[in-house]
């Protein structure tokens, strides 16, 4: 069943315990990806499209799809009118699968936490699911991130709970803050990241304004 089978991924993604292990797991993952999170009702990908439409206007510039995975935001975005979108991915499997799909204008191969191929305010904004979750990309790559992303612009992702705390994200929230290189816009309540499995796997939505 893909229920299981996407089930034993997670667990594969999630204990990777290395950039390099974690790589290699969603290379071994990649084909079978999309049908797999699709059997335990994966949202994230095309919930995140309401927030950003909803503060993001079409055509104000590029957009950076920051972990794109194999893409599945990239044409849900396209269809509403958004016609410029990088993808970021650390597996070279995951992004020939989103570059399958048409609807990113650029992809590229980085690791968040690391430096990223872009010049200061680069991005109208930036968006982010299912990435800084357990065994993933750390706090502190919002910094990098915040960085390439204009003035006025906006930076839109989930955060898992089981990091939240433990992760430091709200510490790299404050440091931005009283850094004013951003404020808080929105912050969603705890949902439910999978329709029909994991009922456990909570995650929340945070929008900031890059200043």
């Amino acid at each position: 069943m893909n229920f299981d089978k996407a089930n034993a991924a997670l667990d594969s993604v999630y204990t990777a315990g290395t950039p390099e292990g974690l790589a290699k797991a969603y290379a071994d993952w990649a084909a079978t990806y999309d049908s797999e999170t699709a059997s335990l009702g994966y949202l994230l990908p095309f919930l995140i499209t309401a927030w950003l439409a909803r503060h993001v206007p079409a055509g104000e510039g590029p957009l950076l799809d920051a972990g794109c995975g194999t893409g599945l935001s990239g044409p849900s975005l396209k269809a509403l009118g958004y016609g410029d979108i990088v993808g970021l991915d650390l597996s070279d499997d995951m992004l020939k699968i989103a570059g399958s799909r048409q609807a990113y204008s650029e992809l590229q191969k980085a690791m968040l936490g690391g430096p990223l191929p872009w010049t200061d305010g680069c991005f109208r904004a930036f968006f982010s699911t299912g990435v800084f979750t357990i065994g993933h990309a750390p706090a502190t790559g919002l910094h990098e991130l915040v960085r390439i992303t204009r003035s006025g612009g906006h930076a839109i992702f989930t955060v898992r709970d089981q990091v939240f705390e433990s992760g430091g994200f709200q510490a790299v929230f404050d440091e931005l803050t009283q850094a004013q290189r951003w404020r808080a816009v929105e912050e969603s309540s705890w949902f439910r990241c999978y329709a029909i499995g994991d009922p456990e796997a909570l995650v929340k939505t945070f929008v900031f304004e890059v200043l």
